[in-house]
């Protein structure tokens, strides 16, 4: 067992405990079991849930055992955020989505493989739907509402931020108490005495621990325990986790593993040896090299790249990470176009400009390419780039001023990739 909480300081993840000393003592004599809730209010998780999945993981790497809860019952209802209702998703969908998360989240933790019986440490994944969908409204407000000061509860941030515009349901007013009562289960069902959560929810958590406290009086596993972890920024000031095209999930079929490692690897340089201690695994001592080599040699980009890679392969697995790489290489002339595979190169040229034609007839000339994907605003741009020597159709340099664009080039019989200069990568997609 190590002393996760010196990790979490260091690594600037810890933002809030309720009683520090007290939980440093519970951890050294643990194992500790915890949880961590996550809403299936979407199809897939996404890197803003991160911070949390890999708390989770750290826990269970120190010797810990760690609960994924997916809330299958909670879910129907969303906690709520502070502008407006959140919209209801059928049962359906929300149960089809709560095993979409539990796949996601077996790649980050270890549970007990199946036919092997269960470690100290493996991991447990729970779903609120199991003891709230067989609780009555009657037992909910006796056994739980009368837990429940109105005043304190209106004094919610999220709360008094909607009455002041809005209002709010009595649907969202009241998610807090299921929150609360899946801490009370969880600690009843699994000894958990621990629940860790961004720094948002300190509210919610805080109120499982005193329903704890008033349903169960601190037994028979002794007193609870709130962790938060500081919610992520940006040094440019925009949102984490967002891009022009809108959330980065964790799903491949929303956001493509090339997309994925672009997003981590475009990471600014002020803020990649953060987001290392946040989500990478790598020791001190690594991160100080790589936060060493980015202040040196900043066009390098190492450290930007360790970070991608790890993440990709951590996400996606090892397969398609060596695939992305493989084609960020390729786009740039480092490695060979002819040996991706369709899908690979479909979602490399997403990610860069990139024109669509209905066919090439004859042939397309070369400069007319470079002009339609953006590389160049005019043709006479395209012309002096040729003449420049600067101009590529397949990572081939094009010299001839009339040189086209023929079926014979075309990568899996529709793809064309165009470069100016070694960095400016365009691509064309041809439909027939």
């Amino acid at each position: 067992m190590t002393d996760i909480i010196d990790e979490l300081e260091w690594r600037g993840i810890l933002a809030q405990t309720t009683d520090l000393d007290e939980l440093r003592k519970a951890l050294a004599d643990g194992p500790v079991t915890l949880y961590c809730g996550f809403d299936p209010t979407a199809g897939s998780l996404h890197v803003g849930h991160l911070t949390q999945i890999l708390t989770l993981a750290r826990f269970q790497r120190a010797g810990h055992r760690p609960i994924a809860l997916v809330g299958g019952g909670t879910g129907l209802i969303g906690d709520p955020k502070p502008s407006a209702e959140r919209s209801l998703n059928s049962e359906d969908t929300v149960a089809e989505w709560v095993g979409r998360l539990g796949g996601q989240l077996s790649a980050f933790l270890r549970f007990t493989p199946e036919g092997e019986a269960p470690a100290p440490t493996d991991a447990i994944l729970a779903n609120n739907a199991d003891w709230l969908r067989s609780m009555s409204a009657i037992e909910m407000f006796r056994d739980v509402g009368k837990h429940f000061s109105l005043n304190q509860m209106l004094q919610r941030e999220t709360v008094r931020s909607r009455l002041d515009g809005e209002g709010m349901s009595y649907t969202e007013f009241s998610y807090v108490l299921l929150q609360s009562y899946d801490y009370v289960r969880l600690y009843r069902d699994h000894g958990c005495t621990l629940q860790t959560g961004g720094s948002d929810q300190w509210g919610n958590i805080t109120a499982g621990l005193e329903l704890i406290r008033r349903m169960d009086g601190n037994a028979p596993h002794g007193p609870a325990h709130a962790l938060t972890t500081n919610l992520l920024t940006k040094s440019d000031g925009t949102k984490f986790g967002k891009t022009e095209g809108g959330s980065v999930w964790l799903d491949p079929e929303l956001t493509t593993p090339y997309a994925f490692y672009q997003f981590w690897f475009n990471t600014d340089d002020r803020d990649v040896v953060r987001y290392l201690k946040v989500f990478s695994f790598r020791t001190r001592e690594e991160i100080d090299e790589l936060a060493r080599l980015t202040e040196e040699r900043p066009a390098a980009r190492a450290a930007q790249r360790a970070l991608a890679e790890e993440l990709t392969t951590l996400v996606h697995g090892e397969e398609e990470c060596r695939k992305v790489i493989d084609a960020s290489r390729a786009l740039f002339g480092q490695a060979d176009l002819d040996a991706l595979d369709a899908a690979t190169l479909d979602a490399a040229l997403a990610e860069v400009p990139r024109a669509e034609l209905p066919g090439l007839g004859d042939g397309v000339p070369v400069v007319d390419l470079l002009a339609e994907t953006g590389l160049v605003p005019s043709k006479s741009a395209a012309r002096r780039a040729v003449q420049d020597g600067g101009a590529y159709l397949n990572n081939t340099k094009v010299t001839d001023l009339e040189a086209k664009a023929t079926g014979a080039d075309l990568l899996h019989g529709r793809f064309l990739v165009v470069r100016r200069g070694k960095r400016n990568v365009g691509g064309v997609i041809v439909a027939g």
